[in-house]
């Protein structure tokens, strides 16, 4: 399978940290640099990074990662009402979920990502944002609760080949869901 730019410059960052860490030599690194920029396949580029440790960054990018530039921000509100977004959909770089006495619902199982981290700004004020996510996700939660809920329990490191979902915001009198659930069969 032909490497992608993003695929060079991916191993070129692990490259870089493994010298910064003292493992590679500059001699070394710029060596194996010249044959990253050089490959042309997957195969040409695993060899370089096996003497290295696993850094639980995948060689190979997330089947879900997609050419299209995905739009900075888009925000969907609910307010007495229930949007959500479900299929195939690109996630944006941040994406901004209001509930107000209403729902909403991000389901992240069969949605493309056009970069390796998103950031999903969750806000329900006596209403509830659901955010369903795939095991290949790496997800982070940073929301707080004020007499609402802001559930973290689907936080944590995916299998490693998807990207980064970071969640951040705030639950008033109502609460933010985060969970795990497998992907549709049809996907698997």
């Amino acid at each position: 399978m032909r490497a992608s730019d993003d695929d060079r410059e991916r191993v070129a960052r692990v490259l870089h940290a493994a010298a910064s860490e003292g493992r590679l030599t500059l001699d070394e690194l710029q060596e194996r640099l010249d044959t990253v920029y050089a490959a042309r396949t997957y195969g040409e580029l695993e060899p370089v990074l096996a003497d290295l440790p696993d850094t639980g960054t995948p060689l190979v990018a997330s089947p879900r990662r997609v050419s299209e530039e995905p739009e900075d921000t888009r925000v969907v509100v609910g307010f007495l009402s229930g949007p959500s977004r479900r299929g195939s959909w690109l996630v944006p770089r941040t994406q901004i979920a209001v509930a107000v006495m209403g729902g909403v619902t991000l389901d992240l199982r069969e949605a493309r990502f056009g970069t390796d981290e998103v950031t999903i700004q969750a806000y329900a004020m006596m209403g509830g944002v659901e955010i369903i996510v795939p095991d290949d996700l790496d997800v982070r939660v940073d929301g707080f609760g004020l007499m609402g809920g802001f559930d973290d329990t689907a936080a944590g490191a995916g299998d490693g080949t998807g990207p980064r979902v970071r969640v951040t915001g705030f639950a008033f009198w109502g609460g933010v869901d985060v969970k795990r659930k497998r992907r549709r069969p049809a996907d698997d």
